[in-house]
């Protein structure tokens, strides 16, 4: 008989890639997870791993296992699901991520609010962009991701993982207060008659850049002159409101800004993001989870006119 924590070890190996990253996710020592795959090893019965310069790799025997063990991993998980939801009681510990705009606006009120209604269950919080956060999930590191998916840029999702839909995100231009532009008696600033100026955004490997880039390429016409980058929305407001460019952000990390800003439609068009929640589907029964997506769902309510 298999044991399903070795099965995990060796999962969780065959993810991470190497076994100091596996010891340092399950809080085990190194040498305790070499042990126990030598015991899965013998139980098994065939060779698992094997040198791979100063580290180790998969067999094939040990592929074909992991894939099993998946399977069967997943239908524990659904298992103690099912016996918590027959339980009734929202306790244990309950881990949520999410980057700084919905941490501020939905992740704080949802466990403000879980502290409040639910004191028994131990809430946690990670600040980590989707690219990390929602792998996490996947490997049982977490579980409830808040996440964003731009237009044009749909989000692939690991397996087993399930989206919530929150809410949509309108993008805005951002100007300082008293660009040429912002002083016109109008609502919406055409992207064409910003070709010229230094342009804000995020980091080249986020959806942020991405967006920027392509909203001023389809819709305006010309490719922005980035100066600037910062994934901290507060950092690229305080660029804009000294003068030193341009962006385009959601509406979400505006709805604290100060008076330094205008903050305009896009003239040519519409362009949002989607917010959304990311739990494990093996999750879906359990209390705990239920209680975390009923308050990050009254959260985003509280956020709609």
């Amino acid at each position: 008989m298999l044991d399903l924590r070795r099965l995990r070890l060796l999962r969780e190996l065959n993810e991470r890639g190497t076994i100091a990253a596996v010891a340092d996710a399950l809080q085990y020592t190194p040498s305790a997870v070499s042990q126990q795959l030598a015991i899965l090893e013998r139980e098994a019965g065939v060779p698992l791993l094997e040198r791979a310069g100063r580290g180790v790799r998969l067999t094939d025997p040990a592929l074909v296992l992991v894939g099993h063990a998946e399977a069967l991993l997943e239908r524990a998980e659904v298992a103690e699901a099912d016996l918590a939801a027959a339980a009734g009681t929202v306790a244990g510990r309950a881990r949520i991520a999410g980057f700084q705009s919905v941490t501020i606006h939905l992740a704080l009120p949802a466990l403000q609010a879980l502290a409040r209604d639910a004191p028994r269950l131990r809430c946690e919080f990670l600040e980590a962009e989707p690219e990390e956060g929602l792998p996490m999930l996947a490997l049982g590191d977490l579980d409830l991701v808040l996440a964003d998916e731009w237009q044009h840029q749909p989000r692939r999702l690991p397996d087993g993982v399930e989206r919530h839909d929150l809410l949509t995100d309108p993008v805005h231009v951002i100007l300082p207060a008293r660009h040429r532009l912002a002083r016109r008696d109008r609502d919406a600033v055409p992207l064409v008659e910003l070709a010229e100026e230094p342009w804000v955004t995020g980091e080249t490997a986020l959806g942020w850049d991405e967006m920027t880039n392509r909203t001023c390429r389809e819709l305006g016409g010309f490719h922005p002159d980035i100066r600037h980058r910062a994934n901290d929305a507060t950092i690229i407001v305080a660029l804009v409101t000294r003068g030193l460019g341009v962006a385009l952000l959601p509406e979400l990390p505006l709805r604290s800004h100060g008076r330094g800003i205008a903050v305009r439609r896009i003239a040519e068009g519409p362009v949002t993001r989607e917010i959304f929640a990311a739990t494990r589907g093996a999750d879906a029964a359990r209390p705990s989870t239920r209680a975390l997506l009923t308050a990050v769902r009254n959260a985003a309510a509280a956020l709609t006119p």
